[in-house]
């Protein structure tokens, strides 16, 4: 066994800048697309929730134009993780505006609110979701809304609530998503079919502290400018923009990068039915359906037969061609489960089809018992490595950050364990490229996400699909499902 700390994988950002921090890249250099074309420098943003939300959320976007102080930090090296939000305007950091207009404001009333309290936690749930989808329609159909902010109303918050919220990061992507009633989930699948990304946002955000309700587990709110910082990388993604990509050099080959996972509908009523992910360097992503799976007994997981991987991979690549105009160089696929000889099969005769002549599957892991401990009290450090053979290998995507001076989390970290297919892949090169795709999440501005893109994109991509029809309408950008 051999052991090594990566470096940590800098990202690019406007005029070619390199950074390891997101937020860093941004404030420095801008971002990615920034002076371009395609920077959405002028985001017009629709409203939808109670009237005194929609008051209070405009109200903090609006004083989010200027900057917000940073969080009082332990030591000179953590203020790095708490750094101050610059402001969202067109002078400085993002170099662009969100645009406010009465017409896109699109209350929703006391009477239909009240109705709420007195509902089962499903039928509650469901009956928000059609008043704001009547909203949303109205604004898809007679405006034109870059993103549209929809403030979850807290009366549900009195009948139907998750009874823990958990960290996108601490989430099991082998594990489907509790079956509550889930307004986030249920109102982005009903809005699919409207192609107008939503932000959802609770009262908490703008500054409202409510009480939860008696059992529910809430996580500590972040500071103002952590919260800034985020909402923002969400909206100027979802309006179109790039925020930051992968470092590559003119010796690299163009690549796909394609996660795979499995879903049930709501009521546990349909078979597992496969979705793709797919992301190129720059984290533009899409979502392709494929077809059903079936479970076996060896491993109990789902698994595709060799006809439906060819077909779900040739809708991915075909996807990926009619975005960038050619085919990859090289194909990567991840999943969280291991690759059935049928599947292999499957996913190289569609490379093959292709013309794709690099293709690599890795088996993503977090359900094993290997843990490393390193002297002192803290956890070993983000990009800790570790081969435990030709086709295992240890990763630390969390753990302890020299940038940030701390371990910045609550839990023990838990590493990945990554087993690529007949070792075939050098375990340094699928170290490194790992950890870089953990950083291509636009939910959060930190450099340290748990899981790559493919995978972490994963568990809200089904816990979105699983309410509606196998034959329901669905978004091709990833950006309708964060």
């Amino acid at each position: 066994m051999r052991g090594i700390v990566l470096e940590e994988p800098e990202l690019e950002f406007g005029a070619g800048g390199k950074h390891v921090d997101p937020r860093f890249g941004i404030r420095l250099h801008g971002p990615l697309d920034a002076a371009t074309q395609r920077a959405p420098e002028r985001i017009r943003v629709g409203f939808v929730g109670p009237d005194a939300d929609l008051s209070g959320a405009r109200g903090w976007l609006q004083r989010a134009r200027e900057p917000i102080a940073a969080k009082e930090a332990k030591t000179w090296r953590q203020a790095n993780l708490f750094p101050e939000f610059p402001g969202f305007n067109q002078d400085q950091a993002f170099r662009s505006m969100l645009v406010f207009e009465e017409r896109t404001q699109r209350p929703i009333s006391a009477k239909v609110l009240r109705r709420l309290r007195g509902l089962t936690p499903a039928a509650a749930v469901q009956a928000a979701v059609e008043a704001y989808l009547a909203e949303i329609e109205w604004l898809a159909l007679n405006e034109r809304c870059d993103v549209i902010v929809c403030t979850r109303p807290e009366v549900l918050d009195e009948t139907a609530v998750s009874p823990e919220e958990v960290d996108e990061d601490e989430q099991v992507a082998d594990t489907p998503p509790p079956l509550l009633p889930d307004f986030h989930d249920q109102l982005k699948a009903a809005a699919l079919r409207f192609g107008q990304p939503l932000q959802i946002m609770r009262p908490r955000t703008w500054g409202e502290k409510a009480k939860p309700p008696p059992g529910v587990k809430r996580r500590a709110v972040q500071d103002e400018a952590t919260r800034a910082w985020n909402l923002h990388t969400a909206l100027y993604y979802k309006a179109g923009g790039a925020p930051w990509r992968l470092v590559r050099s003119y010796a690299d080959t163009t690549t796909c990068y394609l996660g795979i996972s499995f879903y049930r509908s709501a009521n546990q009523q349909s078979v597992h039915t496969s979705v793709a992910q797919l992301f190129n360097e720059k984290g533009e992503g899409m979502v392709v359906s494929g077809g059903p799976a079936a479970v076996l007994k060896d491993d109990r997981a789902p698994h595709l037969s060799e006809a439906d991987s060819h077909d779900l991979v040739t809708r991915a690549l075909d996807a990926y061609r009619s975005e960038h105009l050619t085919f990859p160089a090289r194909l990567v696929v991840h999943k969280s489960s291991r690759f059935t000889a049928e599947e292999r099969a499957g996913i190289e005769e569609a490379a093959e089809d292709a013309r794709v002549d690099l293709v690599e599957l890795v088996w993503v892991s977090r359900q094993h018992p290997i843990r490393l401990f390193r002297h002192g009290e803290r956890p070993p450090l983000r990009g800790t490595m570790l081969s435990l053979s030709r086709d295992r290998l240890l990763l630390y995507t969390k753990g302890s950050i020299s940038f940030y001076g701390t371990y910045p989390g609550m839990y023990i970290p838990t590493p990945l364990l990554l087993r690529p297919v007949e070792g075939t892949v050098d375990p340094g090169r699928l170290a490194a490229e790992t950890l870089s795709l953990t950083k291509l999440n636009w939910n959060q501005s930190q450099l340290d996400g748990h899981l790559p893109i493919t995978l972490q994109a994963s568990a809200k991509v089904r816990a979105i699909l699983r309410h509606l029809p196998v034959e329901g309408a669905t978004a091709r950008q990833y950006a309708h499902y964060m």
